[in-house]
């Protein structure tokens, strides 16, 4: 009886062992792909103008909220000048809180002269009338005081529309516009950002269920880049093309340094 365990127990370790043999000469899955910008962005204006300024060419680098291009802007600026004057404009309100100190005092008057039967009626409510009226001017004066500072904000909004502002961090594919030219409805610059970048592959549908998100693999770019980078499934479809009996996967391969750029042919490697 022992010896029989003994040797069930020696023919399942050597099932394992040829197991886990099998397991590591597994072979890998390797499939072709492309390396792409993780996103291209086609850069206008909100307004229409004249550019003033691009300040930015094809191959450049950019980082996000840097300044492209400005339009001309000078109407605009003197309103937004105007605006910013009127705000400032105290000596209204100076004069109108005087007003109204005045005409509260002569009230108070007015009133102790009517409690003893000097003046008639009328005189003291003109008085009173006199007072509303030089409150609601004051009140007027401090509306037209917050109406400018309303008015400010606007023309700053208006001033920053008339800047383009880079809204990624990457690289200038295409400059589309110089200085001197209008612009309305068409892009300026052309952007696309590069770390990190996509790798964008195509699977046989038997390989569905097998490559899932998360998954490592091993990108080695095309000739003459020599190196072999590390990148992860951030997308699978779930929709296998018919005609080709394919389906798409996504990976997503940091490039902080921008070392490695976009275009490029790869092929992508899944070990099992």
């Amino acid at each position: 009886m022992k010896l029989l365990r003994v040797v069930m127990f020696g023919v399942i370790f050597d099932l394992l062992i040829a197991v886990q043999a099998g397991l590591a000469g597994a072979e890998p899955i390797v499939l072709d792909g492309l390396i792409e910008p993780s996103m291209i962005v086609n850069v206008g204006s909100s307004v229409a103008g004249i550019l003033k300024t691009v300040d930015a060419e094809r191959g450049g680098m950019i980082k996000k909220g840097q300044v492209l291009a400005r339009l001309h802007s000078g109407v605009e600026r003197a309103s937004m000048e105007l605006a910013r004057f009127r705000t400032e404009m105290k000596a209204a309100i100076k004069e109108k809180q005087a007003q109204v100190d005045f005409s509260v005092r002569r009230q108070k008057r007015y009133e102790e002269l009517y409690n003893k039967k000097v003046i008639p009626f009328e005189e003291m409510d003109e008085a009173r009338t006199n007072s509303k009226l030089t409150l609601i001017a004051l009140e007027e004066a401090r509306e037209s005081i917050r109406l400018a500072e309303l008015e400010l904000k606007r023309s700053i909004e208006v001033i920053k529309r008339m800047t383009i502002y880079s809204p990624i961090a990457g690289v200038v594919m295409e400059r589309f516009l110089f200085p001197g030219e209008y612009v309305e409805d068409q892009p300026v610059l052309k952007l696309a950002q590069i770390h990190p970048l996509y790798v964008e592959i195509f699977a046989p549908v038997k390989l569905l269920g097998t490559i899932k998100i998360g998954m490592h693999a091993e990108v080695t770019p095309e000739k003459p880049v020599e190196r072999v980078y590390k990148a992860r499934v951030k997308i699978v479809d779930q929709i296998v093309d018919a005609a080709s009996g394919t389906f798409g996967v996504r990976l997503e391969l940091p490039n902080p340094e921008y070392g490695l750029p976009a275009g490029l042919k790869c092929t992508v490697t899944f070990h099992k």
